[in-house]
């Protein structure tokens, strides 16, 4: 008996789908190109195209591509372990730090490919700010925080030598730190104990601390690997408030494990799922209400994750 022909549906299928590791509760849909190919009004800030990373054997992200606008507020959501910070680490080089790390592909910054030969790291970190999960403020002061980065890149001198040729900034160094803690919508809080140890404000002040610190840099990219995790529900409303302000000017991208969160604040949501595979990619109203996979409608329900 001869083998029937598949349909031209079936074939189109074949040639988009992609094989998916699954874990408990997850099904073995398969993945389809056009689930992560997202179309926006405006310029795209990052530009990532076919990225794979590596530690050592273990393969932690598998072909991701997708655009980023500008100056909007990305999502990135999924399970434990499916490679959300990885991804994230990837858009200002992070992973170089770790030894095992391998990267292939390609992340372009405004057209700039930021893994080629010759770039410079500390000015690629100055325009691709980093906020952790845990809030980690240097144990100076709440002033020095903010200006140890425009120090430590000349930008600003207020040492001794300085003062004594008359070229001290100062002021320029005070117009910064209000500046940043204004955005950061710390400064009415702290800025009649800018000489105290930073590791006196409490938790949300501290993280919000870090974000003016990040932006003190001048950068034009805010990465923010679950920034109110470790924070009560009043100062993360604050940070959600702050990152939805942020967004008229930078372009941020957050990992979060809040669904709920991420809902709130992101203009598009990228949905990461088991085997370090972007799943779906899209304004965030839609995946939220009409997800095009079944496996990130099960995700968002709670059937699994």
């Amino acid at each position: 008996m001869s083998e029937i022909e598949p349909t031209q549906t079936q074939q189109d299928q074949t040639t988009v789908s992609q094989p998916l590791q699954t874990t408990s509760g997850e099904s073995n849909e398969q993945v389809r190109e056009e689930w992560t190919d997202y179309s926006f009004e405006g310029n795209a800030k990052l530009a990532v195209d076919d990225l794979d990373v590596h530690y050592g054997d273990d393969h932690a992200l598998k072909g991701v591509s997708m655009e980023i606008p500008e100056r909007s507020v990305t999502a990135l959501i999924g399970p434990s372990g499916c490679g959300k910070s990885t991804f994230l680490r990837c858009l200002n080089r992070m992973n170089d730090r770790i030894g095992s790390a391998h990267v292939d592909g390609s992340v372009r910054l405004d057209d700039q490919e930021i893994y080629q030969d010759g770039v410079d790291l500390v000015e690629l970190r100055k325009r691709v700010g980093m906020v952790f999960q845990s809030p980690n403020p240097f144990p100076k002061s709440i002033r020095d925080n903010i200006s140890y980065g425009p120090r430590k890149h000349g930008e600003i001198d207020t040492g001794l030598i300085a003062q004594l040729f008359g070229r001290s900034d100062e002021e320029r160094e005070a117009n910064l730190v209000e500046r940043s803690l204004r955005q950061a919508a710390l400064w009415d809080e702290v800025n009649n104990r800018l000489d105290d140890n930073a590791l006196g404000l409490s938790g949300g002040q501290q993280q919000r601390l870090c974000i003016a610190r990040a932006l003190a840099t001048d950068p034009q990219v805010l990465l923010m690997d679950e920034p109110a995790s470790a924070l009560d529900p009043i100062a993360t409303a604050k940070i959600e408030e702050l990152i939805h302000d942020l967004s008229q000017d930078y372009t941020v991208v957050i990992v979060t494990h809040n669904m709920q969160q991420a809902e709130r604040i992101s203009d598009q949501t990228a949905v990461f799922l088991t085997g370090g595979r972007l799943v779906e990619y899209g304004d965030t109203d839609q995946i939220f209400a009409d997800p095009r996979s079944q496996r990130v409608e099960d995700y968002i329900t709670g059937k699994f994750g």
